[in-house]
């Protein structure tokens, strides 16, 4: 039998690309299925995989084999800040699928921010800040002058994909990319944000609710008005240390002054006529919800922080629906069905990086693989995809 081909890639880009996978050495040599020592030796030079071993390295670091081959590595990417402090995070595999959407995310971002420049088109450049000594009512009342939004708007919305929609789209408008994940647990992260300019990134976690994902674009919004990117976990409260919960505690409440301003919701004769010592029925909460298109979990904490309940009221409905949360979450999933490639790439990337990417397309910029790369699909989705984002 002959010898089996040997590869003959550049070691530097061996390491880079497991580094810039956030893989441990030892994760990585145990899903090759080798031992740690042979992949050490891989990357010092000391032995050389296979073609074939090679192609492994290239599907399990998501990169294309052409990559091993580059004569310099790049600059390692940037990662969030606390990603390795998340509590949700159980193991390394869990922490490496998060690192794969910041990494999945900046890449689209430097490709729309190519493609524009070839188009020779400027980018939206969001510049608006705020910062940690401002009032977070006021803050709140800001963004929404920026995203031009109203609550007529909010009150005509009817269904909560419909609502996400709208605020994505708003968002998007803005100078900021928005983008979803797909695959990672809800436990790991709700969403996370990257304040580079221009064209910062928000990624949602489509696992979420809705409306939930909707609160999640307004807290890393302000993530990227205070310039500070982070990861916005289930629960923040336990964990985090002082100045961390600082952050994420203004974020909340102006995500919340964001989706329920107080001059609206105290101008209701509902609100106005109640206080602290006053029971709030169900009812009462699911009006108030339903006017604003957020969920009532939303609501219970503005009225809290409105002091119109009391902490006790506000943690009793948290439990509540949250419970109700899990079981829905659970007829759902069994309920739902598998979403085609084409709605995935559309959800994942949203329509104005697809947008952006088909236009490209059709003034021979780029070829017809490069959208299936930029897109992660076959050619054969294309026309599905046009139909989706309307572009057909």
């Amino acid at each position: 039998m002959g010898r089996t081909s040997e590869a003959v890639p550049n070691t530097e880009m061996l390491i880079w690309a497991r580094k810039s996978s956030a893989m441990p050495l030892e994760i990585a040599a145990s899903k090759l299925n080798i031992d740690a020592e042979r992949l050490r030796d891989w990357e010092s030079g000391e032995q050389r995989p296979s073609i074939a071993q090679l192609r492994k390295i290239g599907n399990l670091y998501r990169r294309p084999i052409a990559a091993f081959y580059l004569p310099k590595a790049p600059d390692l990417p940037k990662r969030l800040r606390d990603l390795r402090l998340l509590p949700g995070l159980k193991d390394d595999i869990q922490w490496i699928e998060l690192a794969w959407e910041e990494r999945l995310a900046r890449e689209r971002r430097a490709i729309i921010i190519e493609l524009l420049e070839n188009q020779e088109e400027t980018p939206i450049e969001f510049r608006h800040k705020a910062d940690l000594t401002q009032n977070p009512e006021e803050v709140g009342s800001r963004v929404r002058d920026i995203l031009g939004v109203t609550l007529e708007e909010q009150s005509a919305l009817t269904t909560p994909h419909e609502i996400f929609k709208f605020w994505r789209n708003l968002i998007g408008n803005s100078g900021v990319l928005v983008f979803q994940a797909i695959d990672i647990p809800l436990t790991t992260a709700r969403g996370f944000s990257i304040p580079d300019f221009p064209l910062p990134v928000i990624v949602a976690n489509r696992n979420d609710a809705p409306r939930a994902r909707v609160f999640t674009l307004i807290h890393e919004l302000t993530h990227i008005l205070l310039r500070i990117g982070g990861v916005c976990d289930m629960d923040y409260r336990d964990w985090r240390p002082p100045e961390e919960q600082r952050i994420e505690v203004f974020c909340n409440h102006v995500a919340g002054a964001v989706l329920v301003p107080k001059h609206n919701l105290l101008s209701i004769p509902l609100v106005m006529r109640n206080t602290t010592d006053v029971s709030w029925s169900e009812e009462d909460i699911v009006k108030l919800a339903k006017l604003f298109g957020v969920s009532r979990e939303v609501i219970a904490r503005r009225l809290l922080i409105l002091d119109r309940v009391t902490p006790q009221f506000y943690e009793m409905c948290r439990e509540q629906y949250q419970n109700e949360y899990q079981k829905a979450k659970h007829h759902q999933r069994q309920a739902s069905g598998f979403p085609t490639p084409a709605g995935n790439a559309v959800s994942a990337a949203g329509h104005q990086y697809v947008s952006i990417v088909l236009d490209a397309l059709y003034s021979d910029r780029i070829t017809r693989n490069d959208v299936a790369t930029y897109l992660g699909v076959r050619l054969k989705h294309l026309p599905r995809i046009e139909r989706l984002v309307g572009y057909a």
